[in-house]
C-alpha cells in the first residue's frame, strides 16, 4: 500500500506543475496592471510614471516572466506561496485563515448530497419501473440540471427574504450554513441518486443476492448488509470527485452568500490581479483535490476486499 501511495504522488507531481503553469500564464494574459490598480485604489487621481515604476519594482513585476514563475514554483516546493500583492500578507496564511469556512461548506454540501441522493437512488432501484422510480429520477434530473447560481439565488429569495427562516449572507454559525449547503448539495444529489440507482440495479441482479433470497434472508437485511455496501464503490468515486469539485468550485456559492471562504477570496484576487494570491490558492486547492482522490482510491480496499494495491 505504501509503495502504491508514493507512486501515485510521484505521478501527480507533473499534473500540479502543469496546473501552476496554466494559472500563471492565464493571470499574466489578463488585461490590466496590478500596480496601476493598487495605486488607483489607494491614491486616486493622476499617477506618475515614476511612482508606478517604483511600485512595479517593489512587486517584482519588472522581472522576466520565466524568473517570476521560477520564484513562485521554487517557493511553493518549500511551502512558501509568496505574499499577496494587495494585502501584503503571506498567501499561505490567508488561505489557511479561510480554508475552514470552505471545508465546512464542502463537507455540509456533500452530507446534503448523500442524505438526499442515496435514499432516492435506493428507493428508485428497489421500485424499478414504477411511478416511484420515475418520480425519484425526475427529481434527480431536475437537481442535476439547475445552475448552482440560480438555485442559490432562489433559495435566498424564498427562505431568506420571503420566509426569513435563514440569514442570506455571512458565515460563522450553523443557520448561515444551511442555504449554501443546500445550493451545493441539491445539485450533486441528482448525480448521486442516478449513480446509486444504476449501481444498485446491477447488484440486485448478482448471483449472491439471488442466493440470499433463495435462502429466505429478510429483504431488508439482504439489501442493507449485502447490497448497499457493494453498490457504494462507484458512489465513493463520485463523492470523492464531487468533494474535490466543491472545494475548488465554491466560488459561486461563497460569492452569492458572501461567505469568507477561499473561493470568494480568489474572485477578489482575480479582479485585483493579485498574481501570488490566485496562483497560490489554485495550487493549494489542486493539492487538496489530489489528496481527496488518493483517499478515495484507498477507500476502495476497505469497501471491497477483492481490491488490493500491490506492485
Amino acid at each position: 500500500m505504501g509503495t502504491y501511495i508514493v507512486g501515485r504522488i510521484v505521478q501527480l507531481l507533473p499534473v500540479l506543475v502543469l496546473i501552476s503553469i496554466i494559472v500563471f500564464a492565464i493571470m499574466h494574459l489578463l488585461p490590466g496592471d496590478p500596480a496601476l490598480l493598487m495605486l488607483a485604489g489607494a491614491e486616486g487621481g493622476a499617477i506618475g510614471p515614476e511612482r508606478l515604476a517604483e511600485l512595479r519594482q517593489q512587486m517584482g513585476l519588472n522581472e522576466p516572466l520565466l524568473t517570476q514563475y521560477w520564484n513562485f514554483l521554487s517557493g511553493a516546493l518549500t511551502g512558501d506561496l509568496g505574499n499577496s500583492l494587495r494585502h501584503r500578507e503571506p498567501v499561505l496564511d490567508m488561505i489557511l485563515d479561510r480554508l475552514g469556512s470552505t471545508m465546512e461548506l464542502a463537507v455540509a454540501g456533500i452530507a446534503c448530497s448523500l442524505a438526499i441522493g442515496v435514499p432516492l437512488g435506493i428507493v428508485a432501484s428497489v421500485r424499478q419501473g414504477g411511478w416511484i422510480d420515475a418520480f425519484c429520477m425526475t427529481l434527480s434530473y431536475l437537481g442535476a440540471s439547475v445552475p448552482v447560481y440560480w438555485l442559490a439565488l432562489m433559495l435566498v429569495f424564498i427562505f431568506a427574504f420571503n420566509l426569513a427562516w435563514f440569514p442570506s449572507s455571512g458565515g460563522g454559525s450553523l443557520d448561515r450554513l444551511v442555504l449554501p449547503a443546500l445550493s451545493l448539495g441539491l445539485i450533486n444529489a441528482g448525480l448521486i441518486a442516478r449513480l446509486v440507482r444504476s449501481s444498485m440495479i446491477e447488484v440486485l441482479r448478482e448471483d449472491y443476492m439471488r442466493t440470499g433470497r433463495a435462502k429466505g434472508l429478510p429483504p431488508r437485511l439482504l439489501l442493507w448488509r449485502h447490497g448497499i455496501k457493494n453498490a457504494m464503490i462507484p458512489v465513493v468515486t463520485m463523492v470523492g470527485l464531487q468533494f474535490g469539485n466543491m472545494l475548488a468550485g465554491t466560488v459561486v456559492t461563497e460569492t452569492v452568500f458572501s461567505r469568507p471562504g477561499v473561493g470568494r477570496m480568489v474572485v477578489n484576487a482575480i479582479i485585483a490581479k493579485d498574481y501570488p494570491l490566485v496562483q497560490g490558492s489554485v495550487l493549494f486547492l489542486a493539492v487538496l483535490y489530489v489528496l481527496v482522490n488518493l483517499a478515495v482510491d484507498i477507500a476502495y480496499a476497505w469497501l471491497d476486499p477483492r481490491i488490493h494495491y500491490g506492485r
